[in-house]
Formats: structure tokens, C-alpha cells, sequence
């Protein structure tokens, strides 16, 4: 089978432990990406939100955090709605780039855990994810 893994690589005018709070603190994740209901903790269940009517709060992403090297790694399950309940992976790396930081992003297994529908899905989370990555630029800019 042919790799479906999306890879995406954004840089940053800010040093890593300024993104990695980005990625890891409930406050910073829901400016750029979905509300967290906790700082994301390894070896714990996340949950992230969608606002829905009148301010209800709707699971849009679970998973656990199964790695945290602050400020150099995150690897975390990631669960939406059309995965049932299979999982796919996401992996943060943050690297030292001339003065900022490169962002270097993996998402492995969605073909595994889509199925027949993982086309689809792949071209929803690749739009995405170009959309979250730029939010999380233009938040870590205004930080």
C-alpha cells in the first residue's frame, strides 16, 4: 500500500518552548486549534472541543498522549468521529531553525483507521491541517 501519512512543515519566528506551549497548554491549544478540557499530560486521555450552540462544549478529538519530550516531541492518538474506533498518530517535532523554530508534523494511519472512506478523509485532514498550522503561526506571532 502506498504511504498516506500527511507531513506538514511550518516555521516560527519564536523559540520552541514558546510553540510547544502552543501544543501542550489548554489555554494557548484553543486559540489556535480546539479548546482542551487539561494540559495535555503523558500517558493521558485528551479530549479537545468544538463550541456548538448557545456555548455547548462537543468532543471533536480524543486520544492519549503517548510521548512528551518538552520542547522536542509530542506524539499523541488522534480519534475523530469518522474513526469509529480506531486511531491514527500524530507527531510533533520541534527543531531549532536560524533564530525560530521549525514545526515538523506527521499523521500516520488515517487510510487504516478511515477505510473505505480514507480518500475522503485524507483531503479533509490535509485542508485541515494547513488551516490549524496557520492559526498556530499567526497565534505564536501575537505571543
Amino acid at each position: 500500500m502506498m504511504s498516506t501519512k500527511i507531513t506538514k512543515t511550518v516555521f516560527f519566528n519564536a523559540p520552541k518552548e514558546t510553540v510547544w506551549l502552543f501544543l501542550t497548554d489548554k489555554e494557548k491549544l484553543g486559540e489556535w486549534y480546539h479548546p482542551a478540557e487539561a494540559n495535555l499530560v503523558e500517558g493521558e486521555s485528551y479530549t479537545l472541543y468544538r463550541l456548538g450552540e448557545g456555548g455547548s462544549r462537543i468532543p471533536q478529538i480524543t486520544g492519549e498522549v503517548l510521548e512528551m519530550s518538552a520542547p522536542d516531541k509530542l506524539v499523541t492518538t488522534f480519534i475523530i468521529g469518522p474513526f469509529g474506533d480506531n486511531s491514527t498518530t500524530v507527531t510533533w517535532r520541534l527543531e531549532d531553525a536560524a533564530g525560530g523554530t521549525r514545526l515538523h508534523l506527521t499523521h500516520e494511519g488515517i487510510a487504516e483507521a478511515a477505510g473505505e472512506s480514507a480518500m475522503h478523509l485524507l483531503m479533509a485532514l490535509d485542508d485541515g491541517w494547513d488551516r490549524h498550522l496557520a492559526e498556530l503561526r499567526n497565534a505564536v506571532s501575537r505571543a
